[in-house]
């Protein structure tokens, strides 16, 4: 058919080590796509879920495991895109971490751990913009 899939997500309690969250995703086709990658832990808390991971890290790998990207804090500038693909608004100053990357076809893993250690539940959610 003509559909796609645009958006997937995965919460998930975040340890320490081995135990990170990790997704992996593909970008499939012959040209790169822009995605919106998102580590929320803390905003969850507005949901009503307990036990958050407060400063989520996000890191992007290459299947080959070479660390492409990583980001610590949500950067507010990347709101109007979030709202365009449909993701739900992060709070200004939020310790929820985001990147807006362009990757070319290949595999790749989100990866969403704690600063400093820290645990808790998080969701990662990988967004593809059009």
């Amino acid at each position: 058919g003509t559909g796609k899939l645009s958006n997937v997500s995965a919460r998930n309690a975040v340890g320490t080590g081995d135990n990170i969250l990790i997704a992996g995703f593909v970008v499939d086709g012959t040209a790169a796509k822009t995605l919106l990658i998102r580590g929320v832990g803390a905003k969850l808390a507005e949901f009503g879920v307990t036990g958050v991971l407060a400063d989520p890290k996000l890191e992007i790998y290459s299947g080959a495991g070479t660390k492409i990207a990583e980001n610590d804090n949500w950067n507010a500038l990347l709101q109007p895109v979030a709202r365009s693909v449909g993701a739900f608004d992060l709070t200004k100053g939020s310790r929820d971490a985001a990147l807006l990357i362009t990757l070319p076809p290949g595999t790749y893993t989100a990866q969403i751990a704690g600063i400093g250690g820290t645990t808790g539940e998080a969701i990662v959610e990988v967004y593809e913009v059009p």
